[in-house]
């Protein structure tokens, strides 16, 4: 694992106007005029946060938690722009994005007891995926990687594809947040 801190290096306070991801600053999340006098109120499991778009999913007590999660992300995709995937570079970063929350949830099933949470942030240089779950494990890629091995892979697959990943522990509080960045394609 690379660090353990709760979001990458640089400044995570407001971002500058524009800074959504979308042209013109923040553009409204159902399809209103970006010319209203105030921002509508966002749909149920979206939010703003500081610049950022921001959804999130209850997956707890959920089955087939992983197509879920997949699905809920492919439309924050959608929606934030990244698909339809205008060339091959945006198209790669969309699947690496959609892999990535797979591999998070299906360790979540494996190792921690299922996913409560799925929380997926977003700006114009970095897409976040968060995944918590009640587990007491560490995760960490399996060393050596043999990769003709069966299983043992997930891990692996973050930390190759991320800019960086880590874990979040709440004191008092059972469980974890397994996090990771992914860069936004050019």
């Amino acid at each position: 694992m690379s660090t353990t801190r709760p979001y990458s290096p640089g400044d995570r306070g407001p971002e500058p106007s524009g800074a959504s991801g979308m042209p013109g600053g923040s553009a409204p999340s159902d399809g209103a005029s970006a010319g209203a006098a105030a921002p509508p109120a966002p749909a149920e499991g979206v939010r703003q946060a500081q610049g950022r778009q921001a959804r999130r999913l209850s997956l707890d007590g959920e089955s087939g938690v992983v197509p879920l999660a997949r699905d809920f992300t492919r439309q924050a995709l959608y929606a934030w722009g990244w698909l339809p995937a205008s060339g091959a570079e945006q198209r790669a970063a969309a699947e690496d994005v959609l892999l990535v929350v797979s591999e998070l949830v299906t360790n979540a099933c494996l190792h921690a007891g299922g996913p409560d949470e799925l929380y997926l942030t977003c700006d114009r240089k970095v897409i976040r995926l968060e995944v918590s779950d009640r587990g007491t494990g560490q995760p960490a890629p399996r060393t050596p990687h043999r990769a003709g091995r069966p299983g043992g892979h997930g891990m692996f697959i973050v930390q190759r594809l991320c800019l960086d990943w880590g874990v979040v522990r709440t004191p008092d509080s059972p469980g974890k947040t397994v996090w990771a960045e992914l860069g936004a394609p050019a």
